[in-house]
């Protein structure tokens, strides 16, 4: 008997969205030390925080591979971008980012509905509204980064907005609380 519920397209594009979700991970963790070379703490635990909860989303989707009887392919990740030049491009580098990662979100919700999957289209609606709020989340801090004076901002504005930034909550569950299969 077959114990596999899940296609071998969606176990691979699944498995994909587990390499981008590491590759985030490791985007954020590049934008955590270059803040750190440039002494913007609150920038920097912002980014550590969202490495890890780019690994929380990693491990959500592992696991539910695994729940439907498939198999995770740990695939090796590309390295980060070059460095930010000012907070004004490490923004636009996280909105960047976070827009590939919804589009593919989407490319999985899709390929769900089209199969008629109805398990893992109902799965990736947690992943379409976390992507929701972190494009919100992105385009917000964008938009700071854009008011306090852009690529051009002074040294004030630059602490105004880091301290801003390092004040941004972001509490987060650890996978196994928010997987709703339990």
């Amino acid at each position: 008997m077959n114990t596999v519920r899940i296609s071998e397209t969606l176990q691979k594009a699944l498995n994909d969205q587990v390499t981008l979700e590491a590759f985030s991970a490791q985007m954020y963790l590049m934008l955590a030390c270059w803040a750190d070379e440039n002494q913007l703490d609150g920038v920097k635990n912002f980014m550590m925080k969202h490495s890890q909860e780019e690994r929380v989303h990693m491990a959500k989707i592992m696991e539910y591979i695994q729940e439907r009887g498939g198999k995770v392919t740990i695939e090796a990740i590309p390295k980060p971008g070059p460095q930010p030049k000012s907070v004004l491009e490490c923004f636009e580098a996280v909105l960047k980012q976070e827009i590939e990662n919804t589009e593919a979100i989407y490319r999985l919700v899709k390929m769900s509905m089209d199969e008629q999957d109805w398990a893992t289209w109902n799965f990736m609606q947690w992943l379409v509204a976390e992507q929701r709020e972190e494009e919100k989340l992105a385009l917000d801090l964008l938009d700071k980064a854009r008011l306090a004076g852009g690529s051009n901002m002074s040294d004030t504005a630059k602490f105004e907005l880091n301290k801003a930034i390092g004040n941004t909550g972001q509490d987060f569950p650890i996978a196994d609380d928010v997987n709703p299969l339990e």
